[in-house]
């Protein structure tokens, strides 16, 4: 599986020639809007940073080597009541398991956890104010273990939402980590530890 990062939170994630992309964004500061052919289009929540599918060109019908299941949880950590739902979604191609947090808001619970099962690649918000800050995301990857991290929601001057903090503070709880040479990585066995890919507009 291919993962490229498109800036924000969004993804496009591709096997065998079939392509995903999740969580299309509109109106992100430094951001100009992603356009992206791809066969299907998911949303972790009904925000316009989120939800931007008219971003995407959908490519005639073809049988999906993906497959897709979620997980329901929050955007916030009062249940919901400030932000609404989050829906966590697990990508399996290819015997590869690629996990896509979206805007969560709290930690997972220990039912969620063992519902999202193993990850080799998480997809997680780190930039904090309208998702988990950086030790939240910390603790949630050692519950999850992931194979390999890709931190997404931050700010990186000039692109991001403001109110969001950069990544910094989240590779500094990590010893080791790699920054990207471009947005795009292979989920083979050399893609492991954190990996921050490079936004590329």
């Amino acid at each position: 599986m291919k993962l490229t990062w498109l800036g924000h939170a969004c993804f496009l994630l591709e096997q065998d020639g079939y392509r995903i992309a999740t969580d299309l964004y509109t109106g992100v500061e430094g951001y100009p809007d992603p356009h992206v052919s791809v066969h299907e289009v998911y949303c972790s929540h009904q925000h316009a940073d989120h939800n931007a599918i008219d971003r995407a060109e959908i490519l005639p019908k073809a049988d999906s080597p993906f497959t897709v299941q979620a997980v329901e949880t929050f955007h916030d950590g009062q249940k919901g009541a400030l932000r609404g739902p989050n829906t966590v979604r697990i990508f399996e191609a290819g015997g590869t398991r690629a996990v896509h947090l979206g805007d969560l808001g709290h930690l997972l619970s220990p039912e969620q956890t063992a519902a999202i099962g193993p990850v080799d690649a998480l997809m997680i918000p780190v930039g904090g104010f309208y998702t988990i800050g950086p030790a939240e995301a910390k603790q949630i990857c050692d519950a999850l273990h992931p194979r390999c991290i890709l931190p997404m929601h931050y700010r990186h001057a000039p692109y991001g939402l403001p109110n969001v903090g950069g990544v910094e503070d989240f590779l500094a709880l990590y010893s080791e980590f790699r920054r990207l040479d471009g947005p795009a990585l292979e989920l083979d066995a050399s893609a492991c530890g954190v990996l921050v890919p490079a936004y590329q507009p």
